[in-house]
Order: structure tokens, then C-alpha cells, then sequence
């Protein structure tokens, strides 16, 4: 009898098992059979959160139309205040961007203000931090600096800590200091305006809602889905210049600063899951440092969010790709008056000879001041974009070309195999 029970108790156990393990089988062969009829899936399957970010966008032209929406435009259009984001990445070539503006009398130019938020949050991953990213970008575009103090710990918040003052121009010439003369053109000597006296952040809360254009240039937004609810927000209105470069220039480019860019990195990889796709360039091989395999890993993330900005613009409704500017670093370079006079068009700023000749004479330099990365300095522009050749060997050339190969594409970079220039 016993026996019997125990036959019966198995013979039920083991039809449980195979039916547990054949339902997962079934399941998985009705999704492949889907699949199957409706094709390979879209490259717009690697950003998950993309269609939502796009409906908001377009919330606001679905409420409109007809003359509605032609007044909803044309009030955007006509705001008084300029507000700007020079959305990049690092060793995108920002800086010099970023200089571009600071060089303009109509320009209130911040660099870099998200840092602090980073380092004091240090170790949180890049993701967890985007939100107060943007928080923090609202209230500067308000001219409301306090938002620093909630980032600065012990440390008095003055001019003389923030905003790249040794060369914000700013901060550096009259009423705040004497050590620069806002309308001349040219770097700002660190030296001399190391010794203005700290001003107060009311102060500079005063100036700043003095000038018509307000550009904040940062690296520490992701992707640009985080600044929807700016470009969204009337009161701010804002407009994106993005920057991009050549995969393999970043790359090498960021190899040079690895240690400097190892927190950072760490910062962006720790944002993303790590998928089976990026476990292979976590773990440093025998011949790879630890600093130098961050810096490689978070490059596949960066293309990742390269594709998706581009996916998002692609996407959405048109006032988006009015308030958008693409930029490649190699045109800006390569053509720098013509890029510089699309650029100010953009901005609602009037260049003049002197903004020219400053550009033309920052890229046609000696060398590539390879030693000082985060230098701005004047350098030759040919040399800054095709060193990675001469840098970077086949393997790695090949792995950036493998995991970017889409975004590479999409702006228009050719192939190392290719005799044609980017």
C-alpha cells in the first residue's frame, strides 16, 4: 500500500516538474512565433523610455491647432530672455564651445555649475542624480544661485568657487572686478582674476538678470530626456546646442584624462544595469588598468545615449527641433566662422569681427596640447581631430567602431577602413 502511495506521490511530482518546465517552453515559442511574423525589432527598442518621453512632448501640440498653435510658436519665438544648454560629454571639445559664449558681451556664460552636485553626492550613480541635475539647472535659469548651498557643505558660497571663475568673464570684469574688460575679446588671464575679492552670490543674481542670453554648458546630463520639463516650462523656454564628436576622438581623447575621469565613470556606469552587453568591458583584462576599463565602459554607454538624444529629436513635434541645434565638433573646428555665425543665429546673438578672428585664431594653433586635456587653449584643429589614428590601435578602434557604429552612422563618421575624411 505504501509503495503504491509512494509511486503515486512521484509519478504526480514528476508530471508537476515537466509541466512547470514546459510552460516557460511554450511561452517562449509563442513570443519567437510573434516575433517572427512581425520582423526583426526596431533599433528604437534600445531606448525603453522613448515614446513616453516623445507623447510628453508632444502633449502640449496635441491640445493646439490652427491659429492656436501658430501664436503657441510664435510666443515661444519671442521670449525676451534667451535661455541655453550646451548639452555634451566629456572630451566632446565643450570647452571650446562653451568659450565661444563666454567670449560674447551679451552672454551670461555658467560652467559646469552641476559639478558640485556630483561630488557631493559621490559615490551616486549618474541616473539617481539626474533629477536634482535639472533642479538645479530651473533655478539658475531663475538667476537663483542658492541652489548651490545646498551642495557646498561647510564651504561659503562666493564667486571665487564657482562657475570656472578664474576665466568667467562675469565674474572677472566690472562692476564684480576689474581684472577683465567684459567687451574685450580674448582668454581671460587666471592669474589676475585669482585676485578679485569674493563678491557675494547676490551679486552675482543681479548681473545675471542683466543680460538677454544665459548659456549654462555641462557634461552631467545623460541624455536629454531629463530636460523635457525645461523645454516644456514657459518660464524658461529652453533651447539645446548639442555637441558631438567622433566616437574614437572622445575615446582617445578620454583615455589621455583617464584618472581624471574615473569617478565619473564610475558614476555613469553604475546608472545603467548591467546587461550581458556591457559585462564584457567591466572587468579589466591582464593588460588593461582598472582606470583605463571604466573609462572604456562608460564610452558604449555614452553612444547609447548619443542614439537615443537622436532618436528622441527625430521623434518629436517640431518647436522641439526648432529649440534643438546639432553640432559636430569637426565642422566647428574645420569651419569656424561659419559654424560661429549659425551658432549665434541660434542664440538670437550678433557676431562681430573680433568673435571671428578669436575663433578662427583658437583652432589654428600649434599642436594639440595633448599634455593639458582640460586646457582651453588655441591648438590646431586637424591635429585635434585625427590623433586618435596615430593613438588608438586596431583593437580599440575597432571595438568603438563595433559599439557606436549606429550613432557613427547617423552623424555621418566613416569607417576606419574608409579613405574618406570625417
Amino acid at each position: 500500500m505504501k509503495r503504491r502511495l509512494h509511486k503515486k506521490y512521484l509519478i504526480l511530482i514528476l508530471a508537476y516538474s515537466g509541466l512547470l518546465l514546459f510552460i516557460p517552453y511554450v511561452l517562449d515559442y509563442r513570443d519567437k512565433s510573434v516575433h517572427a511574423k512581425r520582423g526583426p525589432p526596431q533599433q528604437q527598442h534600445r531606448c525603453p523610455d522613448l515614446e513616453h518621453t516623445v507623447a510628453l512632448l508632444w502633449e502640449d501640440g496635441n491640445r493646439l491647432n490652427g491659429s492656436e498653435a501658430m501664436e503657441y510658436a510664435a510666443n515661444r519665438s519671442s521670449r525676451s530672455r534667451v535661455h541655453i544648454y550646451l548639452h555634451a560629454t566629456w572630451r566632446t571639445g565643450s570647452s571650446f564651445l562653451g568659450e565661444l559664449f563666454n567670449q560674447h558681451p551679451d552672454v551670461f556664460y555658467l560652467y559646469e555649475p552641476m559639478w558640485h552636485i556630483w561630488q557631493a553626492l559621490y559615490p551616486g550613480d549618474a541616473g539617481s542624480l539626474q533629477g536634482a541635475v535639472r533642479d538645479m539647472m530651473s533655478a539658475l535659469y531663475r538667476c537663483d544661485f542658492s541652489v548651490l548651498k545646498l551642495y557646498a557643505g561647510t564651504q561659503n558660497i562666493t564667486t571665487s568657487f564657482i562657475f570656472g571663475w578664474k576665466m568667467n568673464k562675469v565674474i572677472c570684469s566690472e562692476p564684480l572686478c576689474d581684472a577683465h574688460k567684459r567687451h574685450e575679446v580674448g582668454l581671460v588671464k587666471e592669474d589676475q582674476c585669482a585676485k578679485c575679492q569674493r563678491r557675494d552670490i547676490r551679486e552675482l543674481e543681479r548681473e545675471c538678470k542683466k543680460y538677454p542670453v544665459m548659456v549654462i554648458k555641462g557634461v552631467r546630463v545623460l541624455d536629454l530626456s531629463t530636460l523635457v520639463p525645461l523645454m516644456k516650462d514657459p518660464a524658461i523656454n529652453l533651447q539645446i546646442v548639442q555637441l558631438f564628436r567622433d566616437p574614437r576622438a572622445v575615446h582617445n581623447s578620454r583615455l589621455k584624462s583617464k584618472q581624471a575621469l574615473v569617478k565619473e565613470s564610475i558614476q555613469v556606469l553604475r546608472s545603467k544595469k548591467q546587461a550581458d552587453k556591457y559585462k564584457r568591458l567591466l572587468a579589466p583584462s591582464g593588460r588593461v588598468n582598472r582606470a583605463e576599463s571604466y573609462v572604456s565602459s562608460a564610452m558604449e554607454l555614452i553612444c547609447d545615449n548619443w542614439f537615443s538624444d537622436m532618436m528622441l529629436v527625430m521623434n518629436a513635434p517640431p518647436w522641439v527641433r526648432r529649440s534643438y541645434l546639432r553640432l559636430r565638433y569637426e565642422d566647428l573646428v574645420l569651419h569656424p566662422m561659419e559654424e560661429l555665425q549659425r551658432l549665434y543665429r541660434f542664440s538670437n546673438l550678433s557676431s562681430f569681427p573680433a568673435l571671428e578672428r578669436f575663433a578662427l585664431n583658437m583652432t589654428h594653433g600649434q599642436g594639440y596640447s595633448s599634455d593639458k586635456p582640460f586646457l582651453i587653449s588655441s591648438r590646431d584643429a586637424k591635429e585635434a581631430i585625427y590623433a586618435w589614428r596615430e593613438r588608438l590601435n586596431v583593437e580599440q578602434i575597432n571595438q568603438v567602431e563595433a559599439y557606436c557604429s549606429e550613432v557613427m552612422r547617423q552623424l555621418g563618421y566613416e569607417k576606419n577602413n574608409s579613405d574618406k575624411a570625417t
